[in-house]
């Protein structure tokens, strides 16, 4: 894995089933993982920073992405050739809602600034 994140990130993000009753588009997104069109968006982790939860998006389905659990050394194991799973460098925490490709897997988010059309 390219840029590896190091025990003080991954001590920053929550443990597992700390956040949730925060809503979906209300978690926070610590960590993103790509490779190629797939996108890992991790908001928790456990004890021994090994399983973490968050949205995945496989080669960009948004139809079909989810909710769920990934293992870090799995995410580290995934090579296409000479290509690695990458953990963004410049990623700041942002809410589920801030992100576009979760947004794009769940259309039936609306944002808190869009406000409904007045009747006319």
């Amino acid at each position: 894995m390219w840029n590896k994140p190091n025990a003080e990130q991954l001590a920053c993000i929550p443990r597992l089933y700390t956040t949730e009753h925060t809503p979906l588009q209300d978690k926070l997104i610590h960590l993103h993982f790509f490779i190629g069109g797939c996108d890992w968006y991790i908001c928790e982790i456990d004890e021994t920073h090994e399983y973490m939860w968050g949205f995945v998006v496989l080669n960009q389905d948004f139809q079909n992405a989810e909710w769920g659990y990934v293992s870090l050394a799995e995410l580290v194991s995934i090579r296409v050739g000479f290509v690695e799973v990458d953990c963004d460098l410049y990623w700041k925490v942002r809410s589920a809602m801030e992100v576009a490709n979760i947004r794009k897997a769940h259309p039936h988010w609306k944002r808190y600034d869009q406000q409904p059309a007045a009747a006319l």
